[in-house]
């Protein structure tokens, strides 16, 4: 006779059963085995779980149908303002109508050290290609609810801009397809060069055909360990695209999520669907920690102020040669003179004993 146990959903099942001591033997070790993988693959599952990023969504600085924390009154998150309209399938930002301007803006300051925005959106209307315009813009700025000229906010914005633009100004800029995502850090003092379509200040982006198409379009946005992700989602096959990776973008806390849009003699139906932002929580080390709470002003490592004029401290790999060739001359003509003199005093010397 031999006891089988069994736990299933918690209760313990004991079935005695009349077998031979050899097939008992053997079902008792069947079953410790098939104990001992199931915890060892319960375990391998938790670590798994422990080490990758959580994501939590922050209905605050969010917005979704049916649009319940957005308005006027004071207990509403998001404001908004200019042209929009609020209707029930989407948030009207700007109508197929020329001169128009409307935003949204988040009343409560973000405070989040790492996050990601999942964005949906439609911009479409009756022109045609490249007679369209203007495109719609995602802010993360100190400034907010402000009519400007840039995508429908105002210019020399303190943080961070990402714009769909939608329409080529600079009819030079034949390396750019249209629309065209890109992304800007402004530290209040730079202007966006809405003639170039911000060519002169932007940290790079791509292509993205979003105008018109049949299916849902979706923009990502993540601030993670001080790099800026862009990624798009334009092709209706729901998987992520590269767009931009840019490290060493630094922004402080405190500012505040906007999304604008603007027509002008070209207009289009900017729709913003939903706006959806999840705090990331990523491990830091104690310097990551002080030099995150050390920033006070936007800026990129990497990028220069092309309005300022810096004086290079350090050396070109032309100057260098240059410098070397000059240096080189100099040695050799040293060398010459010394060596002219020399023969010359031993002339001079030779000549003495005669």
């Amino acid at each position: 006779m031999a006891a089988i146990v069994m736990k299933l959903n918690g209760t313990i099942y004991t079935t005695v059963m009349n077998l031979p001591y050899s097939l008992a033997n053997k079902i008792r070790l069947s079953t410790l085995l098939v104990l001992i993988l199931a915890f060892t693959s319960s375990s391998s599952g938790e670590n798994t779980y422990e080490d990758t990023t959580y994501e939590f969504l922050k209905r605050e600085y969010s917005l979704s149908k049916p649009y319940q924390g957005l308005g006027s009154s004071s207990s509403s998150h998001w404001e908004f303002m200019g042209n929009t309209m609020i209707m029930p399938e989407n948030i009207r930002l700007t109508p197929d109508s020329q001169s128009r301007q409307g935003a949204v803006w988040s009343r409560i300051p973000c405070y989040l050290r790492d996050w990601e925005l999942r964005l949906q959106f439609k911009i479409h209307g009756e022109g045609k290609k490249n007679l369209n315009g203007d495109g719609l813009a995602i802010w993360l700025t100190k400034e907010r609810m402000q009519i400007g000229q840039v995508f429908g906010n105002t210019n020399f914005f303190t943080g961070l801009g990402v714009f769909i633009d939608t329409y080529p100004n600079d009819d030079k800029q034949h390396e750019r397809t249209f629309p065209f995502i890109s992304a800007m850090v402004g530290n209040g003092s730079v202007a966006y060069d809405h003639d170039r379509d911000g060519r002169s200040t932007d940290l790079g982006g791509c292509a993205a055909h979003v105008r018109n198409v049949e299916y849902d379009t979706f923009l990502l946005i993540r601030y993670m360990k001080n790099t800026l992700t862009v990624m798009t989602d334009i092709e209706g096959k729901q998987e992520w695209k590269d767009c931009l990776d840019i490290p060493g973008v630094r922004l402080p806390q405190g500012y505040y999520f906007g999304a604008s849009s603007a027509t002008g003699d070209l207009s289009d139906n900017h729709d913003l669907i939903s706006f959806k932002l999840y705090e990331l929580t990523v491990e830091r080390s104690p310097e990551e920690e002080e030099e995150q709470q050390e920033i006070t002003l936007p800026s990129v490592d990497y990028r220069v102020d092309p309005n300022v004029l810096v004086e290079d401290e350090g050396r070109s790999i032309i100057t260098t040669f240059f410098l070397f060739i000059v240096s080189v001359v100099v040695l050799v003509v040293v060398v010459v003179v010394i060596l002219f003199l020399y023969n010359h005093y031993k002339e001079n010397r030779r000549k003495r004993f005669y």
